[in-house]
């Protein structure tokens, strides 16, 4: 496993790819958990090299955001990393990625402003633009995300189609607790009551899913039902929505393409979940 701060020296070992070999990318910003690290073995299940990236990216994190408290343990993550096959590991600086004067931005329109865009304005164009940077300097064949961050995997599949980019996109399941609470790097900032709070979120998609198995289709009625679930555990409601899995446009009466996206306070800790609904 080859630590390389460098972007020059990214470029240079991409540069010189095996084009018969496959190059895997797991992009992160690390404090890495069991999530992060079954992208990293499905990439190498389907690859010949393993690229993984750590980078807290300050472009996506808005002004009154946790970007300088957002944990990070490089080293913890690198013995992590040792026990999968990971040939390099990326870890630039702030400063090489956004050299002053910085001027250059990716938007991907209509999907960045919603959802998790309209909560958090610029969000989703710090992502795009730096996923572009980084598979411009590792140039992977495949890039692999998890599907909790859903409306990222969509936005990002989106850009890739429309500047004709040749890395596709492999979608991995949402890896869960025991109890059904999706992995997340910020997890971390629950106390133990706000961690049993938290489970709010699942239990809000699994009767959803219930409903709709049973034949409701209303989507005002579901969402009332996720509602009461969240607010009377404690939570607060940025947004639940129910959206068709493509385009993440709200619908009204729900299908087999409806997807339940969530985006809940639990005290500070803004946590996001979502399933289809035909389970």
């Amino acid at each position: 496993m080859q630590i390389i701060e460098s972007i020059l020296q990214m470029q240079e070992i991409s540069n010189k790819w095996d084009t018969g070999k496959k190059i895997g990318f797991v992009p992160t910003m690390g404090y890495f958990h069991q999530g992060h690290l079954s992208l990293v073995a499905e990439a190498n299940r389907q690859c010949d090299i393993t690229v993984v990236s750590i980078f807290v990216n300050p472009s996506q994190f808005g002004p009154n955001e946790d970007f300088n408290s957002y944990p990070r343990d490089l080293q913890r993550d690198l013995e992590l990393l040792s026990k999968y096959r990971v040939d390099y590991v990326f870890h630039p600086s702030p400063q090489q990625i956004y050299p002053e004067p910085y001027r250059t931005w990716v938007s991907v329109e209509g999907l960045s402003s919603i959802l998790c865009g309209a909560s958090r304005p610029g969000h989703f164009r710090g992502v795009a633009t730096i996923i572009l940077k980084l598979i411009n300097l590792i140039q992977p064949n495949l890039m692999f995300m998890g599907e909790k961050d859903f409306q990222q995997v969509t936005v990002l599949k989106t850009m890739l189609q429309d500047l004709n980019c040749t890395t596709r996109i492999v979608s991995c399941p949402i890896v869960r607790e025991e109890d059904g609470l999706a992995m997340s790097s910020r997890n971390i900032y629950l106390n133990p009551e706000q961690r049993k709070q938290a489970l709010c979120l699942y239990r809000a998609i699994k009767e959803s899913q219930l409903l709709y198995k049973q034949g409701l289709r209303e989507v005002s009625l579901l969402k009332n039902k996720a509602t009461e679930i969240i607010e009377s555990s404690g939570g607060k409601i940025d947004y639940i929505s129910y959206v068709e899995s493509n385009s993440l446009q709200e619908v009204t009466i729900a299908d087999e393409d409806t997807r339940i996206m969530l985006a809940v306070y639990i005290g500070k800790t803004r946590l996001i979940d979502n399933a289809l609904l035909k389970a």
